[in-house]
C-alpha cells in the first residue's frame, strides 16, 4: 500500500527546502483561507505553488491532481512567473502514464503554459526535484 503523505506534511517540508535555498516564503495560510499554498520569491522570480498530498485512493489522487492543475494555472492572474504543482515523490511512478494517457492535451498544455512545472518533494530526504510540465511526456 502506498505511503500516505498529508498536504500539511508536504507543505512544511517544501517550505523548509525553499527557505534553506534562500527563497522568501509566504506565511502558512490560516484554516479556511483561500489562495496559493506557497508563494516563494527569489531574484525577482515568483513561484506560486499548489501542494498535493498522496492519498491511498487512486481516484482521489487523480481528482486532487486535476484540481491542482486549475488552481496552479489560475495563478497567472496573480502575475506568477512559475506555476507549480508540488507532489510527493511517490507520484513520479504514475506521471509518465498520466502524461501519455493525455498525450496530445498534455503537450498542448505545456506549450501553451510554459510557466507550468511539477515538483516532486521527498519528505524523507528533504529534497525537491523540479521539472517542467513537458518533461513527463519524455519520462
Amino acid at each position: 500500500m502506498p505511503s500516505i503523505v498529508q498536504n500539511a506534511q508536504l507543505e512544511q517540508c517544501l517550505r523548509e527546502i525553499l527557505a534553506r535555498e534562500g527563497y522568501a516564503v509566504s506565511p502558512v495560510k490560516q484554516h479556511g483561507e483561500t489562495g496559493v499554498d506557497i508563494l516563494a520569491t527569489k531574484d525577482g522570480e515568483s513561484f506560486h505553488i499548489e501542494v498535493i498530498g498522496f492519498k491511498s485512493s487512486p481516484p482521489a489522487r487523480a481528482k486532487d491532481f486535476y484540481e491542482s492543475f486549475f488552481r496552479a494555472v489560475s495563478r497567472l492572474n496573480d502575475g506568477a512567473n512559475r506555476c507549480v504543482i508540488a507532489l510527493p515523490k511517490r507520484f513520479e511512478h504514475g506521471l509518465p502514464t498520466r502524461a501519455n494517457q493525455h498525450r496530445v492535451a498534455w503537450k498542448r498544455i505545456g506549450e501553451a503554459i510554459p510557466e507550468l512545472q511539477i515538483w516532486l518533494v521527498d519528505t524523507e530526504k528533504r529534497s525537491c526535484e523540479r521539472t517542467k510540465w513537458l518533461y513527463w511526456l519524455l519520462a
